[in-house]
């Protein structure tokens, strides 16, 4: 394992969350806001990606449809 592997399981225990998360998924929605936005828009919109999946929507739309917005996103 790696240290990102390592650390996304230490902090999935520490908050009692359910393994599986999709940590290349994740990364690659912050590449792609981080490029196509800015970079400070990386971790907002990870945190707000992650608020809609708690609230059940489906972690590859929600990452499929925040990186097809910075695409197109014009600043």
């Amino acid at each position: 394992m790696s240290t990102l592997d390592d650390w996304a399981a230490a902090v999935v225990s520490e908050l009692g969350l359910p393994a599986g998360a999709d940590v290349r998924l994740v990364l690659d929605l912050a590449r792609d806001i981080a490029h196509g936005v800015e970079r400070p828009a990386a971790p907002l919109t990870t945190w707000l990606a992650g608020m809609a999946v708690a609230r059940g929507a489906d972690p590859a739309d929600v990452a499929a449809r925040l990186s097809a917005l910075a695409a197109s996103w014009e600043s």
